[in-house]
């Protein structure tokens, strides 16, 4: 029976109507979030933050703290440096982005994006300091905190409260203003930079290698990932300017043997502090190996200064668990589909090489919707040699292209005869997995060309695991 002879509600029901309130408050929470300056249109200022964090008491100060930056790799190598640290018996929070099918993913505690109801008690503890400081943004004629800054407080506040023994922390957009730059890492990382977000962040690469150094702070040591020679250049103008130390992929610390192997591939590797052999990556694709040796190397900087080794058997039970949604991830087979976030230049040419390195199908065909804003010529033309066949669409997102541009632009590339047009994101996979199909032969689809397509596909078949 629902209810018990006094009439009272009994355990089960009050039970299901206290998550049925905590679901209503997170839409409720979600929503109010999302109505702010959204991250596509950053505002670029840390004062709004800083005043907040100087409200909350600084949190961000209670903790140990990684600090990451890049074009691309940045996610997976702070989730390569957040399970080695979190295997070596520390307590570990995780701040990523974009998310890709819920808010909560963006803050992590022990590897577990943050539940519902801690997610909601953040929200209301720091709103009132954050309502104080857009009162005076207001006042002063000046935006209001946006979407990503409320985010960056949120994370601090909770590993704060947590507590979290180090964050690893991976920065929205470039670095000197972005929010999460009110936190001082101990290690700073820089993984590969390449051309993107040029509007925001500056047309060649010395710009943005500008604004990405920026993290590094006085002290720290920072953890470079392979450059190019300008980009080190620029990098190595900061290490000196604020006393920091550099250690540098193909100089400190490289990958020695990579092999492939079932589910993913086999690494030998030096580190800062050692030589580590036989670690088994479930991730495909040579970038892939990179990132993890550069996360490695993160870890042994933050853990020994670099001059002690990480324990063997830790490391390999942290890279063997290792997991990077989005990221050149199978989400069903027969036919097999892949689903990868790549959404520039840089990331698509590495894309393309993990697919000739590590997949051998007789027929792949793409399923691509790209942001309206990107350059969709250079990823439709570096992807050519690897689709037989390509299916444009659009994701969810409103910033995506619109199918029939981009379904010109891609006839122009491939022939008319090897693309199709499909504005339905669920049409174009069917589409897809019939021309795979085609033959009789061991097809694959491959979904590609932004973060968001990577998501609605992965939600679309079910796997929504983070």
């Amino acid at each position: 029976m629902a209810r018990m002879a006094s009439g009272r509600p009994d355990a089960a029901q009050r039970e299901a109507e206290r998550k049925l309130e905590v679901r209503k408050r997170l839409r409720e929470v979600t929503d109010e979030i999302l109505a702010r300056t959204p991250e596509s249109s950053p505002e670029p200022s840390l004062e709004r933050v800083r005043q907040i964090m100087e409200l909350l008491g600084d949190p961000q100060r209670s903790f140990a703290v990684i600090h990451l930056t890049g074009t691309n790799g940045k996610t997976t190598t702070t989730r390569v440096i957040e399970r080695i640290l979190r295997e070596a018996g520390l307590s570990t929070g995780r701040f990523t982005s974009p998310h890709l099918h819920d808010m909560r993913e963006r803050i992590s505690l022990n590897g577990k994006p943050i539940d519902a109801e801690r997610f909601i008690e953040t929200y209301d503890d720091v709103l009132p300091y954050v309502r104080i400081v857009d009162e005076r943004a207001e006042a002063e004629g000046e935006p209001r905190t946006t979407y990503f800054e409320i985010l960056v407080v949120m994370a601090y506040a909770a590993f704060a409260d947590a507590p979290v023994d180090v964050a690893i922390v991976e920065v929205g957009l470039g670095g000197v203003w972005d929010a999460t730059n009110v936190a001082d890492g101990q290690v700073s990382v820089i993984t590969p930079v390449s051309l993107d977000h040029t509007r925001l962040l500056g047309s060649t690469l010395e710009e943005i290698a500008m604004e990405k150094r920026g993290i590094v702070k006085d002290g720290a040591i920072t953890v470079v990932g392979r450059q190019e020679p300008i980009v080190d250049e620029v990098i190595a103008e900061r290490v000196a300017e604020v006393g920091a130390t550099v250690r540098r992929e193909d100089t400190d610390f490289e990958v020695l043997e990579r092999e492939q192997a079932v589910g993913g591939q086999q690494l030998t590797v030096q580190g800062l502090a050692a030589v580590y052999p036989d670690l088994f990556v479930p991730l495909f694709g040579e970038h892939q190996a990179h990132n993890v040796v550069t996360g490695i190397a993160a870890a042994e900087a933050f853990l020994g200064g670099g001059e002690q080794p990480l324990d063997l058997e830790v490391l390999q039970a942290a890279l063997t668990d290792l997991t990077s949604p989005g990221r050149l991830e199978i989400v069903r087979r027969s036919p097999t589909v892949l689903v990868d976030g790549a959404h520039n230049a840089a990331g698509v040419r590495a894309l393309r090489d993990a697919l000739e390195d590590s997949f051998n199908f007789a027929r792949l065909v793409g399923v691509v919707a790209i942001f309206a804003d990107k350059d969709a010529e250079d990823m439709l033309q570096t992807l050519e040699p690897v689709l037989d066949e390509i299916v444009i669409t659009r994701n969810s997102s409103p910033r995506s292209a619109d199918p029939a541009q981009l379904g010109a632009l891609a006839v122009d590339i491939y022939g008319e005869d090897r693309v199709s047009v499909e504005p339905g994101l669920a049409d174009a996979i069917d589409r897809a997995a019939e021309l795979a199909d085609e033959g009789g032969v061991a097809g694959g689809v491959l979904a590609t060309g932004s973060i968001v397509t990577a998501a609605d596909v992965r939600a679309m078949l079910g796997a929504t695991d983070t």
